[in-house]
């Protein structure tokens, strides 16, 4: 088992006017040798967007985008008719297939909204365009590890067109421990809060750990708790 940390302030960062993001990997004009994803995942971005601000339309194809709200509210519309305000807890997957175009823009005009946009590549190329999303929060109420998006065909998350991806989140109350998935690429990204591996290595708000290995692992929050994301892939 080989487990990388990406600490907080080792990610690259684009800060303008209307945007704070940090990306866990090469984005844009951002480029270090051997960032270019882990596993499937290839896009890992932490996005505040100030009150009023957002990504105006622009296009996607051929691409698995996952968003997921921390706090605030986005609002997104596309090509394809979808219209949704994502908040705290409702997973969205927008599947770009031969070609989709969007616009993502904070829902309120007096508070930022915080968010994470993660891309997998699909297993399929040139499907139609989708949009899904769903309100998990029963889940996440019980601390426990719970499928976000799957292509695995999981219950109560939302559909992937990447079969050997599984986006997982938690809760973790404080001093609670969550069993990590053993995939061939696992990667934790610790959204909020803070914890420790099993291992011994602890991991604060923004850090992510790539594990390689199919090791079993545990997470166990600290004393503010932890919201993770962690995608377990091929």
């Amino acid at each position: 088992m080989t487990i990388a940390v990406q600490r907080a302030s080792d990610r690259f960062h684009t800060d303008i006017d209307w945007l704070d993001s940090k990306h866990s990997f090469n984005f844009g004009t951002h480029f270090r040798e051997g960032e270019s994803g882990f596993g499937l995942l290839l896009v890992n971005n932490d996005d505040k967007v100030a009150a009023g601000g957002g990504f105006g339309t622009h296009g996607h194809r051929d691409m698995e985008i996952v968003t997921w709200v921390l706090s605030g509210k986005l609002e997104h519309h596309d090509s394809e008719g979808n219209h949704g305000v994502l908040y705290p807890g409702l997973a969205q997957r927008m599947s770009a297939g031969r070609g989709i175009r969007h616009s993502e823009m904070n829902a309120s005009t007096t508070e930022p909204v915080h968010f994470v946009q993660m891309w997998v590549l699909p297993d399929t190329a040139g499907v139609d365009p989708g949009y899904e999303q769903r309100d998990v929060n029963e889940a996440l109420a019980t601390g426990n590890l719970v499928p976000i998006a799957s292509g695995k065909g999981h219950d109560g998350a939302v559909s992937l067109h990447q079969r050997d991806a599984v986006l997982w989140g938690a809760r973790v109350p404080a001093g609670s421990t969550v069993d990590l998935p053993t995939d061939e690429h696992v990667h934790v990204f610790v959204a909020l809060g803070d914890g420790v591996l099993s291992d011994g290595t602890s991991l604060q708000t923004g850090d992510s750990a790539r594990i390689t290995g199919q090791q079993p692992l545990q997470f166990t929050a600290g004393a503010e708790g932890a919201e993770l994301l962690v995608w377990a892939t091929a």
